[in-house]
């Protein structure tokens, strides 16, 4: 097995490190500057030395760079590397572009979970690679070790990819702000627990059925509803509904569930609604 370096104690560097460490992988050195990534690689690498960047780089036979996106290309020009080794970012946004210009072959390898400092559960995720040939036996070992899945994405197209990660996970996350607060206005006393039933039925139901499992007041066509819901929103909150539910019509039209002249009429009324709030300096910026 290669040996492995991790470059930043951030909460994802740490976890990869730990969870290769715990499937047989050497793991040479961590670097960590701040006091929380030498807590962190206290915590969950509590027998890997603590080095400089470059000694980890010295070290290793994979270096992994778990730094933040904007400083990937200036960490890795500074470290010592040679063709013999591989050199790996986390990052979903970026492909091979920051790791231009080292000898190391380079490989960008992102793990789509959250990584909130607890040990996350790695085994049964699919991790997204991007490397030239030479690197992919390396990389389909070092994921196949942790019991997850690799798929493999064009350099060119990790932008889209990770556009899709981002509106699908973080854009939940505010989505459910927005809810949580309407129903607290409404009050609903704990929204969590109010939904909690529907959301996770939904998000089993979309991810295995996609689009079929849209239900609804605009699956069902119930134009006035959504008149009433648009009439009570406010700010923020009521421009995000009324674009969300303009790309729930366009999805529900194009399947057939709903017909022309009730789509048309959804439209009418959040065209209508979208414009006053631009009108009134209300919509988002």
């Amino acid at each position: 097995m290669e040996r492995i370096g991790v470059v930043g104690a951030g909460r994802a560097g740490t976890a990869l490190g730990a969870a290769l460490a715990g499937v047989g992988y050497s793991l040479v050195g961590v670097s960590a500057r701040s006091s929380a990534s030498k807590e962190r690689a206290g915590r969950w690498l509590p027998h890997v030395p603590v080095l400089s960047p470059s000694e980890v780089a010295a070290r290793a036979e994979v270096v992994v760079v778990a730094v933040p996106d904007d400083v990937i290309a200036s960490v890795v020009q500074e470290l010592p590397l040679t063709e013999a080794q591989y050199v790996v970012h986390l990052s979903g946004a970026h492909g091979l572009a920051p790791l231009r210009g080292v000898p190391a072959v380079p490989v960008a390898l992102h793990p789509p979970m959250t990584f909130t400092g607890d040990m996350p559960e790695l085994r049964g995720l699919v991790f997204t690679a991007t490397a030239p040939e030479s690197a992919r036996a390396l990389v389909e070992r070092l994921v196949k070790a942790l019991g997850a899945e690799v798929q493999w994405v064009a350099d060119e197209e990790r932008a889209r990819y990770h556009a899709g990660v981002v509106h699908a996970a973080n854009h939940l996350t505010t989505l459910l702000a927005q809810a949580f607060a309407v129903l607290r206005e409404a009050g609903v006393a704990n929204p969590s627990a109010t939904l909690r039933p529907l959301l996770t039925a939904t998000l089993d139901n979309t991810l295995r059925s996609g689009h079929h499992a849209l239900t609804g007041p605009i699956a069902r066509g119930d134009v006035d509803t959504v008149a009433a819901h648009l009439s009570v929103l406010r700010d923020r909150t009521a421009s995000t509904y009324a674009e969300l539910a303009h790309a729930t019509v366009e999805l529900a039209a194009a399947d057939g569930r709903l017909d022309p002249d009730t789509a048309a009429r959804f439209g009418g009324l959040l065209d209508g609604h979208l414009v006053e709030r631009y009108r009134t300096g209300e919509a988002p910026r």
